[in-house]
């Protein structure tokens, strides 16, 4: 009676260490998903932690495109980075799952009449068992099918099926809210990218101009290696840097000749209107610094600048890499009534104001910037007449380079030196445009 007792207890415990065990792994992977906005992170998350909680070698999430009746992974373990997986809604065993609802533990893949052997073949992989398992809303609407291959030790069981049951629960929400994030932040891009060209169709006389910031500062922060976050808010806030000019009147704005100190002053608001339009918009956490960044790209190091005269550090980074980018772009860009300035003579201004106007640790980045990736951006409205070719030729060589050669600071030229400053200048000068 006493062992029968002992055995019984023993069971319990067992089981409790069991359900301890699941709730902990469900908390971890709960912990982990939340972390995770986008959706290829969360994908990968997801599919790595349940192949490594259900001791599997492989997991994939597939999700069901409606509108297409495809089920599609942009992401897969052991498949190519950046490869795509799509099929039929209705095909192979994630199909069958997808349409019916149904739990498939599949103990010996090769006996069942489902499986596609091809995709081994092709890969040279060995698909032993598998359980796919239905991904559902909380309305118990299937939007995507898990499939975990090979478990290591044996087949799956039912312990592993409702383990991935929870999981799937747990998953279907984050997956969700990933793509209703997604939703907001394309809808989010698009409204940018419309006050952007809204800005361009008012100011015919610098169009581009902000396209062009932005496309500076975001070679910047790939030099400095930021980040994709911090490059994301960098984006924003370059296309949006001047949204303030919307504020200014046209008057002034578009005034040919000199501006009297009122009207310099009238331009001066166009950062304080910028921080006031934008401080309008919800932006994402992620971007929460959007307003910040922008509104500061008239600010100086020395504190000399607008419109709240900060200095040094008090510039956020971004503002500082945008006020480079912002003068590059004015000095270089081609204006109704002047050509560009010679890049040796817009690099002496730009050196001169290094501590005073600049961040010099930022102007010593914006040397590295490679020659094709300079010419693209100056040159963005006329990309369709580059030639690839020659921008090949120019990848290897970074801004510093023709900035001594044009400041004849190189004695005597090599022949690959003569023919940089030839390519340099075809494109600068713009000598590749038809007459």
């Amino acid at each position: 009676m006493k062992q029968s007792k002992d055995k019984n207890i023993r069971s319990e415990l067992k089981k409790l260490k069991q359900e301890n065990k699941r709730l902990k792994v469900l908390l971890h992977l709960a912990d982990n998903l939340q972390a995770h906005l986008d959706l290829d992170k969360l994908l990968l998350t997801t599919m790595q932690e349940v192949a490594k909680i259900l001791d599997a070698d492989r997991c994939t999430v597939f999700l069901l495109d409606e509108e297409k009746q495809e089920l599609w992974s942009i992401v897969a373990m052991g498949i190519e980075k950046g490869k795509e997986i799509r099929f039929p809604a209705d095909k192979g065993i994630a199909g069958h799952v997808a349409m019916t609802g149904d739990i498939l533990n599949i103990p010996d893949a090769y006996q069942d009449s489902r499986f596609n052997p091809e995709i081994d073949k092709k890969t040279g992989y060995r698909t032993r068992n598998m359980l796919t398992m239905p991904l559902t809303n909380r309305d118990g609407i299937i939007i995507g099918v898990f499939q975990i291959l090979n478990k290591r030790k044996v087949a799956f069981d039912q312990s592993d099926e409702e383990l991935l049951a929870a999981i799937s629960q747990i998953t279907a929400t984050t997956v969700e809210n990933s793509l209703l994030y997604e939703e907001q932040v394309e809808s989010l891009n698009s409204f940018v990218e419309t006050l952007s060209a809204t800005l361009d169709t008012r100011d015919y006389i610098t169009a581009g101009h902000s396209r062009r910031v932005t496309m500076y500062t975001l070679a910047l922060c790939e030099q400095m290696q930021l980040g994709e976050n911090p490059c994301e808010e960098l984006r924003f806030a370059g296309l949006l840097h001047d949204i303030g000019k919307l504020g200014i009147p046209e008057a002034v704005l578009f005034k040919a000749g000199k501006l009297t100190e009122q009207e310099y002053a009238i331009i001066k608001r166009h950062p304080a209107v910028t921080r006031q339009i934008l401080g309008n918009i919800h932006f994402p956490r992620k971007l929460k610094n959007v307003t910040e960044i922008a509104s500061t790209h008239h600010e100086k190091i020395n504190g000399n600048g607008y419109p709240d005269g900060l200095q040094a550090d008090e510039i956020p980074l971004g503002g500082r890499m945008l006020a480079l980018a912002d003068v590059f772009d004015a000095l270089t860009s081609y204006r109704q009534y002047r050509d560009r300035e010679a890049i040796e003579k817009v690099w002496d201004i730009i050196e001169k104001e290094s501590g005073q106007t600049f961040d010099p640790k930022v102007v010593q980045v914006f040397l590295k910037t490679p020659l094709n990736h300079l010419i693209e951006i100056l040159e963005h409205d006329q990309k369709d007449h580059l030639d690839h070719q020659d921008l090949l030729k120019l990848a290897p060589h970074t801004f510093s380079e023709i900035l001594k050669i044009k400041r004849g600071r190189i004695k005597k030229l090599t022949t690959t030196q003569k023919n940089l400053e030839k390519l340099f200048d075809k494109y600068y000068l713009r000598k590749y445009m038809p007459a």
